[in-house]
């Protein structure tokens, strides 16, 4: 792509659109991009897998198109099905017109007005504004035959509709796939994509995406909630708060006016970034006040 030129153009243009990254990660985007490679992601939850997408389909000015990966999905549901009541709706209309020409309508019913495209037809469809953005997120909620059969479909960018033939994208679509890695993906649909490991931000880097998606909170008040989140990501909890729930505990404060961080505050808040009660009762009582006195700690080189 002319206008992503390079590593520096990848990172600028994520940045533009409030997506903080190292090089590592503008890296391998960079080649995707420029190699037509799919890009495996893989991370826990909330350190941004998803989010990359959405930036990279608003800076390009691309189409996103999401295939919600959950355990049961089939390879019908990711890229077809037919409208069947509007068929019954057209079989019985033609049937009281008279008109039931068995296969004429045949021909009809198995037509485009009657195709309900999903995600992956969808991705293959060609589109003015140039290839499309193709999410495949949480690919590890998924079962082993639906990975077989994007294996297939990204070797190919193609996919079969008996009805009507086989339809080749123009130009594959930018595939990105994530996982939470709850399971472990096949390495042969692995070797096709380039892969990269989302981690949690050091606390530099998520000053400056807290700075980016929450620029209203005081630097002072950022200072101190990144602390404390990378603090608690140290305990032994169920669900380590990701990126994602930095962001939405600083807007929570915000919200509440909150200037500076205190245990009463701290436990009256704990909804925005723990989504497990056992990891909730774990902060009650004294242990808020020691991993908040523990981040504080951090921020000050004297001690």
């Amino acid at each position: 792509m002319k206008d992503l030129a390079s590593i520096d153009a990848v990172q600028t243009m994520l940045e533009q659109q409030g997506y903080i990254c190292g090089r590592a990660l503008a890296t391998v985007v960079f080649l995707s991009l420029t190699l037509g490679r799919p890009l495996f992601l893989e991370g826990e939850a909330g350190v941004g897998k998803t989010e990359i997408a959405k930036a990279l389909a608003t800076g390009l000015n691309r189409k996103l198109i999401r295939l919600q990966c959950y355990e049961g999905l089939d390879a019908s549901s990711a890229v077809y099905e037919w409208n069947f009541p509007a068929q019954m709706v057209a079989i019985r209309t033609a049937e009281a017109a008279g008109t039931a020409d068995r296969k004429a309508l045949t021909a009809d019913l198995f037509s485009d007005d009657f195709l309900i495209e999903r995600p992956l037809l969808e991705a293959m469809r060609p589109d003015e504004r140039g290839a499309p953005i193709l999410l495949i997120d949480e690919l590890d909620r998924t079962d082993a035959p639906f990975e077989a059969f994007l294996l297939e479909a990204l070797s190919d960018f193609q996919v079969t509709i008996p009805e009507l033939g086989t339809i080749r994208a123009p130009e594959p679509p930018i595939v990105i796939l994530t996982s939470n890695r709850t399971r472990e993906v096949h390495d042969a649909l692995k070797r096709r994509c380039l892969y990269h490991w989302v981690d949690y931000p050091n606390f530099d880097r998520e000053m400056e995406i807290l700075a980016a998606r929450a620029p209203e909170a005081s630097e002072a008040l950022s200072r101190e909630v990144v602390a404390f989140v990378q603090q608690l990501r140290t305990e032994d909890l169920f669900k380590k708060p990701g990126v994602a729930e930095t962001i939405d505990w600083a807007k929570c404060l915000l919200a509440l006016d909150v200037i500076t961080l205190s245990p009463e505050v701290i436990a009256d808040t704990l909804g925005a970034i723990l989504k497990y009660q056992d990891d909730i009762a774990k902060l009650h009582g004294s242990e808020a006040k020691r991993i908040l006195d523990q981040a504080k700690a951090s921020l000050d080189p004297a001690k």
